[in-house]
C-alpha cells in the first residue's frame, strides 16, 4: 500500500481528490493534513468518516516539525499538494498570507521530504506532485493557448506565489533528485467549492434572488475544467508522470464569464420553476477588479499524447452535474455561507 500526504484535502479540489481516490483506488492511503481555514470543510468528507484508510490531520504546512513529525510516523511514500490560498480578490487586500502558505508552506514541505526520503534511501522512488495554476501564464490575447513552455508572466499576488512555488517544486527535481511533478490546471467547479468564486456564486445568489455580481464588461474568458476530471488527471500524473514533468490539465471549454451568468441563470429558472430571464434581471455589473487577466486557454495536447488523458466531462453535462449538486445540497450551502461548517470539527475531535 502507498500511503500519500495529501495537504489541503478539506479543501473544494483535495476534497474532491481524496473522495475519488478511496472510491477507485484502494491501494493508497490517505494522511490528510489541512489547516481548516475558511475554505476547508470537513463535511466535504463526511461519507468516508472512519475509512480505514483516511486519516485526517488539522495543522498547518508551514510547520515543518508537524510535517517532519507525519512523514515518520505514517512512512509518507507519496505527496499531492493542494494545500494554497487561492482567491485573487484576497491575494489583492493580503498579500503576505499568499507568500506564507504558497510559497514558504511548499518550501516546509519539500523540505521534510527531501530529508526523509534521503534517510530511508527512497528518493529516487517516492513523488511529490504540486497542483498550480494556470495563472502563472499571466494574460492570453484573442488567439493561443498556454502550453508547458509558455513563459510564466504572473499577473497578482496569488499567481505570483504560485508560480514561485513551481520554481521551487523544480529546484529540488534539478539539484536533489527529488521525483517531482507539477500539474497546472485551469478554471475548475463542480460539488464543494466554496460560494466565494463565480459558479458557487452565482447559483447561491439565485437561489436567494440576491445580484448577481459581473466584474467589468463580463466578457474575461476561462478554459473550465469539471471537478473530478481534474482529480482523474492528477491521479494519473503521480502515478505515471515523468519526474521532473511539467502537465497541463485543461477542460477544453473556454466560456465568457457573463456567458457563463446567463447560461446558469437560465438552467436555473427552469429547474426552479421561475419565469425564463427572471434571474437574468438579478445580474448587476460592478468595477473591474485590478490585473483581471482577459483571457486564459490551455493547450492539454501534452497529457493526452504522453498519459492518454483527456477530459470526459463537457461543459454543458459538468455544469448540469455541478447545478443539480448544489440543489441537492443546499444544507451544504447554507452551512458554509454562514460559517456553521467551522464547527464540525469541534464536534467531530474535541472529545475524542
Amino acid at each position: 500500500m502507498t500511503t500519500i500526504l495529501v495537504t489541503g484535502g478539506a479543501g473544494f479540489i483535495g476534497s474532491n481528490f481524496v473522495l475519488e481516490v478511496l472510491k477507485n483506488h484502494p491501494q493508497y492511503k490517505i494522511i490528510n493534513l489541512d489547516l481548516l481555514t475558511y475554505a476547508g470543510n470537513l463535511h466535504n468528507l463526511s461519507s468516508i468518516e472512519g475509512h480505514p484508510q483516511h486519516i485526517f490531520v488539522k495543522g498547518d504546512i508551514i510547520d515543518q516539525k508537524l510535517v517532519g513529525q507525519l512523514f515518520r510516523e505514517h512512512q509518507i511514500n507519496g505527496v499531492v499538494h493542494f494545500a494554497a490560498e487561492s482567491h485573487v480578490d484576497r491575494s489583492i487586500k493580503d498579500p503576505a498570507a499568499f507568500l506564507r502558505t504558497n510559497v514558504m508552506g511548499t518550501f516546509s514541505l519539500l523540505q521534510e521530504a527531501l530529508l526523509y526520503w534521503k534517510e530511508t534511501n527512497q528518493l529516487d522512488k517516492n513523488r511529490f506532485l504540486h497542483v498550480s495554476t494556470d495563472e502563472v501564464y499571466g494574460s492570453l490575447g484573442p488567439t493561443g493557448y498556454f502550453t508547458e513552455s509558455t513563459a510564466y508572466a504572473p499577473n497578482s499576488p496569488y499567481s505570483a506565489s504560485k508560480a514561485s512555488s513551481d520554481h521551487m517544486v523544480r529546484s529540488y527535481h534539478h539539484t536533489f533528485g527529488m521525483q517531482t511533478l507539477i500539474t497546472n490546471c485551469s478554471n475548475n467547479y463542480g460539488p464543494f467549492q466554496f460560494p466565494e468564486k463565480l459558479i458557487p456564486l452565482i447559483l447561491n445568489n439565485i437561489l436567494h434572488k440576491k445580484p448577481l455580481p459581473v466584474y467589468g464588461d463580463g466578457k474575461n474568458i476561462r478554459d473550465w475544467l469539471y471537478v473530478v476530471d481534474h482529480c482523474q488527471a492528477i491521479l494519473e500524473v503521480f502515478q505515471k508522470g515523468e519526474p521532473g514533468g511539467h502537465y497541463n490539465i485543461g477542460g477544453h471549454n473556454e466560456w465568457a464569464n457573463i456567458d457563463i451568468v446567463h447560461l446558469l441563470c437560465d438552467q436555473m429558472d427552469s429547474k426552479l420553476g421561475r419565469p425564463l430571464g427572471s434571474s437574468r434581471n438579478l445580474i448587476t455589473y460592478v468595477k473591474d477588479r485590478p490585473g483581471h487577466d482577459r483571457r486564459y486557454a490551455i493547450d492539454a495536447s501534452y497529457i493526452k499524447q504522453e498519459l492518454n488523458w483527456t477530459p470526459k466531462e463537457s461543459f454543458e453535462t459538468g455544469i448540469s452535474k455541478t447545478i443539480d449538486w448544489y440543489l441537492e445540497n443546499q444544507k451544504w450551502l447554507e452551512q458554509v455561507t454562514s460559517g456553521a461548517y467551522q464547527d464540525y470539527y469541534t464536534a467531530l475531535y474535541q472529545n475524542r
